[in-house]
Protein backbone atom coordinates (compact mmCIF):
# COMPACT_ATOMS: atom_id res chain seq x y z
CA UNK A 1 0.00 0.00 0.00
CA UNK A 2 1.04 3.49 -1.03
CA UNK A 3 1.49 5.29 2.44
CA UNK A 4 -0.16 8.62 1.61
CA UNK A 5 -0.33 10.48 5.05
CA UNK A 6 -1.69 9.72 8.54
CA UNK A 7 -5.03 10.73 7.74
CA UNK A 8 -5.76 8.41 6.00
CA UNK A 9 -6.03 4.26 6.41
CA UNK A 10 -6.53 1.33 4.74
CA UNK A 11 -10.86 1.20 4.44
CA UNK A 12 -10.32 5.42 3.55
CA UNK A 13 -7.70 4.19 0.48
CA UNK A 14 -10.67 1.32 -1.05
CA UNK A 15 -12.92 3.91 -0.55
CA UNK A 16 -10.77 6.78 -2.75
CA UNK A 17 -10.15 3.41 -5.12
CA UNK A 18 -13.56 2.51 -5.66
CA UNK A 19 -15.14 5.90 -6.23
CA UNK A 20 -12.32 7.09 -9.00
CA UNK A 21 -13.60 4.03 -10.48
CA UNK A 22 -17.41 4.55 -10.00
CA UNK A 23 -18.28 8.50 -8.35
CA UNK A 24 -22.24 7.06 -8.69
CA UNK A 25 -21.82 4.47 -6.30
CA UNK A 26 -24.07 4.04 -3.89
CA UNK A 27 -22.99 3.98 0.04
CA UNK A 28 -24.76 0.47 0.42
CA UNK A 29 -22.34 -0.41 -2.59
CA UNK A 30 -19.14 0.87 -1.09
CA UNK A 31 -19.63 -0.43 2.12
CA UNK A 32 -19.93 -4.07 0.51
CA UNK A 33 -16.75 -3.19 -0.88
CA UNK A 34 -15.02 -2.46 2.03
CA UNK A 35 -17.36 -4.03 5.23
CA UNK A 36 -19.04 -1.14 6.54
CA UNK A 37 -22.77 -0.15 6.40
CA UNK A 38 -24.12 2.32 4.35
CA UNK A 39 -23.96 5.06 6.97
CA UNK A 40 -20.25 4.18 8.59
CA UNK A 41 -19.16 5.01 4.48
CA UNK A 42 -21.21 7.96 4.50
CA UNK A 43 -19.70 9.74 7.36
CA UNK A 44 -15.80 8.12 5.91
CA UNK A 45 -16.70 9.54 2.28
CA UNK A 46 -18.00 13.21 3.65
CA UNK A 47 -14.29 13.78 6.16
CA UNK A 48 -13.11 12.49 3.07
CA UNK A 49 -14.27 15.37 1.07
CA UNK A 50 -14.12 17.81 3.65
CA UNK A 51 -10.27 17.29 4.28
CA UNK A 52 -10.08 17.84 0.41
CA UNK A 53 -9.07 14.61 -0.62
CA UNK A 54 -11.69 13.90 -2.89
CA UNK A 55 -11.85 17.63 -5.28
CA UNK A 56 -14.87 17.10 -7.33
CA UNK A 57 -17.21 14.64 -8.98
CA UNK A 58 -17.19 14.19 -12.60
CA UNK A 59 -18.56 12.65 -16.04
CA UNK A 60 -15.73 11.18 -18.39
CA UNK A 61 -16.85 11.85 -21.41
CA UNK A 62 -16.06 10.12 -24.58
CA UNK A 63 -14.45 12.40 -26.78
CA UNK A 64 -14.33 10.30 -30.10
CA UNK A 65 -18.24 9.93 -29.22
CA UNK A 66 -18.28 13.63 -29.67
CA UNK A 67 -16.36 14.35 -32.51
CA UNK A 68 -13.00 15.27 -30.85
CA UNK A 69 -10.95 12.89 -32.70
CA UNK A 70 -7.56 14.55 -31.94
CA UNK A 71 -5.47 13.91 -28.99
CA UNK A 72 -2.37 16.46 -28.52
CA UNK A 73 0.38 17.51 -26.56
CA UNK A 74 1.09 21.34 -27.38
CA UNK A 75 4.53 22.59 -25.35
CA UNK A 76 4.39 26.04 -25.03
CA UNK A 77 8.23 28.04 -24.73
CA UNK A 78 7.53 31.41 -23.10
CA UNK A 79 9.06 34.97 -23.92
CA UNK A 80 11.41 35.83 -21.36
CA UNK A 81 8.75 39.15 -19.89
CA UNK A 82 5.61 36.64 -19.62
CA UNK A 83 3.06 37.15 -17.07
CA UNK A 84 2.07 33.66 -15.83
CA UNK A 85 -0.71 34.13 -14.16
CA UNK A 86 -2.43 35.72 -17.89
CA UNK A 87 -0.89 32.98 -19.72
CA UNK A 88 -2.53 30.21 -17.89
CA UNK A 89 -5.54 32.24 -17.73
CA UNK A 90 -5.28 33.06 -21.49
CA UNK A 91 -4.65 29.07 -22.40
CA UNK A 92 -7.45 28.06 -19.96
CA UNK A 93 -9.87 30.26 -21.43
CA UNK A 94 -9.76 28.13 -24.43
CA UNK A 95 -12.51 25.18 -24.65
CA UNK A 96 -9.78 23.10 -26.53
CA UNK A 97 -7.07 22.97 -23.75
CA UNK A 98 -8.32 20.36 -20.86
CA UNK A 99 -5.10 20.45 -18.79
CA UNK A 100 -1.60 22.84 -18.48
CA UNK A 101 1.13 22.02 -16.93
CA UNK A 102 3.63 23.61 -15.59
CA UNK A 103 6.96 21.83 -16.45
CA UNK A 104 10.95 21.90 -15.85
CA UNK A 105 12.72 22.03 -19.02
CA UNK A 106 12.73 24.24 -22.07
CA UNK A 107 9.27 24.96 -22.46
CA UNK A 108 7.35 26.70 -19.40
CA UNK A 109 3.63 24.61 -19.94
CA UNK A 110 2.83 21.72 -21.70
CA UNK A 111 -0.77 21.49 -22.69
CA UNK A 112 -3.25 18.42 -23.47
CA UNK A 113 -5.72 20.16 -25.95
CA UNK A 114 -8.15 17.77 -27.68
CA UNK A 115 -9.70 19.26 -31.41
CA UNK A 116 -12.06 17.62 -33.98
CA UNK A 117 -9.37 17.48 -36.48
CA UNK A 118 -6.02 18.07 -37.71
CA UNK A 119 -7.51 21.60 -39.32
CA UNK A 120 -8.95 22.38 -35.95
CA UNK A 121 -5.52 21.89 -34.11
CA UNK A 122 -3.64 24.15 -36.52
CA UNK A 123 -6.49 26.76 -36.18
CA UNK A 124 -5.90 26.36 -32.06
CA UNK A 125 -1.72 26.39 -33.21
CA UNK A 126 -2.75 29.54 -34.70
CA UNK A 127 -4.37 31.34 -31.96
CA UNK A 128 -1.79 29.86 -29.70
CA UNK A 129 1.24 31.18 -31.74
CA UNK A 130 -0.04 35.13 -31.22
CA UNK A 131 -0.85 34.79 -27.67
CA UNK A 132 1.07 37.30 -25.34
CA UNK A 133 3.67 36.06 -23.86
CA UNK A 134 4.36 33.33 -26.32
CA UNK A 135 7.31 32.36 -28.09
CA UNK A 136 7.13 29.65 -29.92
CA UNK A 137 4.77 25.98 -29.88
CA UNK A 138 5.84 22.23 -30.51
CA UNK A 139 3.10 19.30 -30.88
CA UNK A 140 3.00 16.03 -30.09
CA UNK A 141 -0.36 14.46 -31.58
CA UNK A 142 -1.36 11.32 -30.04
CA UNK A 143 -2.13 8.41 -32.03
CA UNK A 144 -3.70 6.04 -29.69
CA UNK A 145 -3.70 5.70 -25.67
CA UNK A 146 -3.35 1.66 -24.75
CA UNK A 147 -3.57 2.88 -21.04
CA UNK A 148 -5.43 5.75 -18.82
CA UNK A 149 -5.25 4.69 -15.57
CA UNK A 150 -8.40 6.99 -15.04
CA UNK A 151 -7.12 8.50 -11.78
CA UNK A 152 -4.24 8.17 -8.92
CA UNK A 153 -3.68 4.59 -7.66
CA UNK A 154 -3.95 4.77 -3.78
CA UNK A 155 -3.62 1.03 -3.53
CA UNK A 156 -0.86 -1.59 -4.35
Amino acid sequence: MIQVNDELDELDLQLLEALQKNARSTFAELGALVGLKAPAVHDRVKRLEARGHIRAYSAQLDGKRLGLELIAFVSCYTAPDCDYDDFTAALGSMPEVCEIHSVAGEESFVCKVVTRSTQHLDELLGRLKTMRGMSRTKTTIVLSTPFDRGGISVLS
